[in-house]
């Protein structure tokens, strides 16, 4: 019977089900993958694109589910990787292949399209122009699992980056970088920090645009997922989770800094449920000084080379005309304002808002308004 593979949770899980499902493709034809999320994303992938349905496809089941055989994926669950002895794209290809010995870690492959690698292109040389820097570093401090409750942002699960570790270390990130924040959640006083926060870029957005920085930095999310799908050279910080499981110490291109080392307990995540192992693992993720350093250093020669782009790899009228070459002058006319939130969803083609940070004080830019005024 025909195969109906469900794959469920974060967009990082998405990613790693790839190189397995091409696996399973190479000698099956007849199935189809349900993505109860980030269908999107298998947009990306030649392969598997013809395969995918959303959950709410219509007269899904009756036209499609019916008479397939139903398989519910979770590599949380094989033992390989409870155990520390795989990573998350090896348990799905042994789960979805039904794989009796460890494969190697197979590759994300990403066909990104020319809107969203224009898109990363333009808006990473934008920054880099606004902000005088020669390299640029997309920093994804925050996972899943970060919340927001009043004026505090934290992650019990020990996954996220701390806030206060987040300001230092964009303080020093910036004496070699343009630095690109990537994520929903807001780091306070952020619009005063000089660097560039772009909103509704989407998954498939950022990944053009990591595709086009010269380095990632982040944490256990998505990013590094991405970062390690188009080649570009990470450093990911990893505290309550084990590096073997959910990143790729083994890459070339990838700088894990294990914070957790020694001090974490791993937590049964779709198995069971244990208080007590994340309470441990809560503060592991909190940095010292020298770690912060350490992260830095590594970073301050980034390499790296992007996808391709198809057609062209700058943007011009002539292949993109739904771009408005107005939209697309020098950096130098991006408006510098600090509108934070209130920042309008950012389409294709417009400019996005860098902060800058302010020499004068509040007091002395009243009294300037006013003097101007009278």
């Amino acid at each position: 019977m025909n195969k109906a593979f469900f794959i469920n949770g974060g967009a990082g899980r998405v990613l790693c089900s790839m190189p397995g499902l091409e696996r399973y493709a190479k000698t099956h034809d007849d199935f189809i993958i349900i993505a109860e999320s980030w269908s999107e994303l298998f947009l990306n992938n030649v392969t598997l694109r013809k395969h995918v349905y959303p959950l709410g496809h219509k007269d899904l089941f009756e036209e499609k589910l019916k008479d397939k055989k139903i398989v519910s994926l979770e590599p949380y669950r094989v033992n390989e990787y409870f155990t520390q002895r795989c990573n998350l794209i090896q348990a799905f290809d042994i789960e979805i292949n039904e794989l009796d010995e460890i494969p190697k870690t197979g590759e994300i492959k990403l066909d990104l399209n020319k809107e969203d690698q224009i898109t990363g292109y333009t808006l990473v040389s934008e920054v880099k122009e606004t902000l005088k820097k020669e390299k640029v570093v997309v920093f994804q401090p925050f996972g899943q699992s970060a919340k927001v409750e009043g004026n505090f942002i934290y992650d019990s699960t020990g996954r996220s980056f701390e806030v206060a570790n987040i300001i230092s270390l964009i303080e020093k990130l910036k004496k070699n970088f343009a630095v690109i924040l990537m994520g929903e959640i807001e780091i306070p006083g952020w619009t005063n920090m000089g660097v560039a926060a772009p909103k509704g870029l989407g998954l498939n957005g950022w990944a053009g645009v990591i595709n086009a920085a010269d380095h990632f930095l982040g944490c256990d999310s998505v990013g590094q997922h991405l970062a390690y799908a188009v080649g570009k050279p990470t450093t990911v910080v990893i505290g309550s989770t084990f590096p073997e499981n959910i990143s790729y110490p083994d890459s070339k291109k990838f700088t894990v800094i294990d914070n957790g080392k020694g001090k974490r307990e791993y937590s049964p995540i779709r198995i069971t449920f244990d208080m007590n192992v994340d309470r441990n693992n809560e503060d592991l993720m909190v940095l010292t000084e020298d770690t912060m350093n350490q992260i830095v250093k590594g970073m301050k020669k980034p390499s790296g080379k992007q996808i391709p782009v198809a057609s062209a790899v700058v943007p011009t009228p002539q292949n993109t005309p739904f771009v408005s070459p107005k939209k697309l002058t020098p950096s130098s006319s991006l408006p510098l304002s600090d509108l934070g939130s209130s920042q309008p969803v950012r389409k294709f083609g417009e400019p996005f808002v860098v902060s800058k940070k302010k020499k004068k004080k509040p007091i002395d830019e009243l009294i300037e308004i006013e003097t101007k005024k009278s």
